[in-house]
């Protein structure tokens, strides 16, 4: 669910983007299924979740969490990052976070015929409600984390989560900033990696 690092590191490849903004909505072949830039940001998508999954980091920081969220701290930690980078956007970007995601809304509303409608369906809801900006905030954090615990099979205590973020932000902001620089450079090679992969073709 962490949408707005998804955008960020498609490095303004705006078909790229698309692709790693609804990666979690695709299912089947993806060559067959879109063109090939949109097809890359799907891979790239698919190898952002699996290197963030594995990063020591990440590991680390979701043990801290266990205790209270057991099999659904790996998600929370995703939205506590997207949290980070959207309040301390101006670390990362020169544009305003607002301008941002007023970007990448426009380029969703644009495309809309080559998207999934179950992304649709979700994204009609997250440019209503300004998420991307809106992640910066606790109470975007509240929102987010709460509508998240309604899909959950289980008891997941995210409704709590915003607590835990607020009472530990400093802690959990070092785990952000030691493990966002590796995923930006790890994304940026995969990226390239996978441009060069699909010229070849």
């Amino acid at each position: 669910m962490n949408f707005l690092a998804h955008a960020y590191l498609s490095f303004d490849q705006p078909k790229v983007l698309l692709g790693n903004f609804i990666g979690d909505f695709v299912r089947g072949n993806v060559d067959e299924q879109f063109e090939p830039e949109i097809a890359i940001g799907i891979h790239l998508h698919r190898e952002i979740d699996h290197f963030t999954d594995t990063h020591p980091v990440v590991k680390e920081a979701q043990e801290m969490l266990k205790p209270l969220y057991k099999r659904y701290s790996l998600v929370i930690t995703d939205v506590y990052f997207d949290y980070f980078l959207s309040k301390h956007w101006k670390a990362y970007d020169d544009r305003s976070i607002q301008e941002f995601s007023q970007q990448v809304y426009a380029l969703v509303d644009q495309n809309k015929q080559k998207l999934p409608k179950s992304f649709l369906q979700l994204f009609r809801h997250m440019k209503k409600g300004d998420w991307l900006v809106a992640y910066g905030t606790l109470d975007g954090m509240k929102s987010t984390l709460t509508g998240i615990s309604k899909l959950t099979t289980f008891e997941s205590n995210m409704g709590s989560a915003h607590l835990f973020l607020q009472q530990h932000e400093k802690t959990l902001k070092g785990y952000f900033d030691r493990f966002f620089p590796d995923l930006i450079t790890f994304s940026k090679q995969k990226l390239e990696e996978l441009s060069k992969d699909y010229d070849s073709l």
